[in-house]
């Protein structure tokens, strides 16, 4: 059997490094996309020490141009589409670039493949932001209620898969993930921003762990977690739609009451919460019901929050990237990091809205 080829837009980010490392313990060739190779840092893939074994190329998904170039010269056999604006706060103030670099993007890749002979698989990372406020435990089949840009350009990413998957017979899955944590989470990122300010307040900081609505309840599962069951997605040899969740959960008052445990802190002691840090339209509360990737696909999330959060606390102390679900094989392990990548980990953080 010939050797697998992975595209993966979106590379640089968390996802993307977790999902290449694992593909390449899995012997695929792994090529990546980032707008800008030659200025890229990349450093994600250096801290998990993969950077070298990845071919990256410069493009741009919002460009057709671009993306006809990039499949037809990388020829791949599956496509992992992670990329755009990530950061639900950050999309009410960049809307229109937010909908263009999710929305846009994916309907330019889904049209390619329309006219594309050479059989490739897609994955498309949804979102669980596009349920809005649940009443209920959500399945695949909920409806969409979005409440932010981001939730929106999202929702209609999974549509124009839908759309694609029944009109042209495309082999398109859309994972539907909950909130998923990892050190490489960059400090924008609220788990980020707890853990961090709770570490230097059990090391002697003065400083206030500044918050939005601690009552908001998500799903959190770990990121490396999250990859696998991306993989998964296109084994399968019927294209759908996954929830990839934990099925619990919990206030983020309970997370941020978990760490300051793991330091023998407690929170209340340290957290203000601060009202222009709540969004425009908060979504409150999201339950999902991850049934069909266990009996499906074979996955379930092995960390719930309270592994998450351990993991995360863990690997600030020890200065290390935490566990993997998969074999390594040749790769290196995460181990201790270089202290120079660690050190944004102690930039001073600035105030966050409380939810990613």
């Amino acid at each position: 059997m010939s050797q697998r080829i992975a595209l993966i837009f979106g590379i640089s980010g968390q996802d993307g490094a977790y999902l290449a490392h694992l593909l390449l313990s899995k012997g695929y060739q792994v090529h990546g996309v980032s707008r800008g190779v030659e200025t890229g840092t990349f450093d994600r893939l250096i801290r998990i020490g993969i950077r070298d074994r990845i071919k990256l190329h410069t493009g741009n998904l919002g460009d057709f141009r671009s993306v006809v170039e990039l499949i037809g010269k990388v020829r791949p056999d599956e496509i992992y589409n992670l990329a755009g604006q990530s950061s639900v706060a950050l999309s009410f103030e960049l809307p229109v670039e937010t909908f263009d670099s999710v929305a846009v993007g994916t309907i330019n890749i889904l049209e390619y493949l329309r006219l594309l002979k050479h059989p490739v698989r897609l994955f498309q990372a949804v979102s669980t932001e596009c349920f809005g406020n649940t009443q209920a435990v959500l399945d695949e089949t909920g409806p969409f209620r979005p409440r932010s840009p981001y939730a929106v350009a999202k929702a209609a990413s999974f549509w124009a898969n839908s759309i694609y998957r029944e009109a042209y017979g495309l082999h398109v899955c859309s994972g539907i993930l909950s909130n998923h944590e990892s050190p490489l989470r960059p400090l924008r990122f609220v788990t980020r921003k707890i853990v961090q300010t709770a570490i230097d307040i059990a090391r002697g900081s003065k400083e206030r762990l500044v918050l939005g609505n601690v009552g908001i309840e998500r799903d959190w599962g770990w990121a490396p977690e999250y990859a696998e069951a991306m993989w998964c997605t296109l084994q399968h040899d019927e294209p759908d739609d996954y929830i990839i969740a934990t099925g619990e959960t919990r206030p983020l008052s309970d997370l941020v009451a978990a760490v300051f445990a793991r330091l023998d802190l407690d929170w209340r002691d340290h957290v203000d919460t601060d009202e222009t840090l709540f969004r425009p339209t908060e979504l409150q509360r999201v339950e999902l019901n991850p049934a069909r990737a266990r009996d499906r696909l074979g996955w379930t999330a092995q960390s719930k929050m309270a592994d998450v959060v351990s993991h995360l606390v863990a690997c600030a102390l020890d200065e290390t990237l935490g566990p993997v679900p998969w074999q390594q094989s040749d790769l290196p392990d995460y181990g201790a990091l270089d202290p120079y990548l660690l050190s944004e980990n102690r930039l001073r953080k600035p105030a966050l809205r409380a939810v990613v």
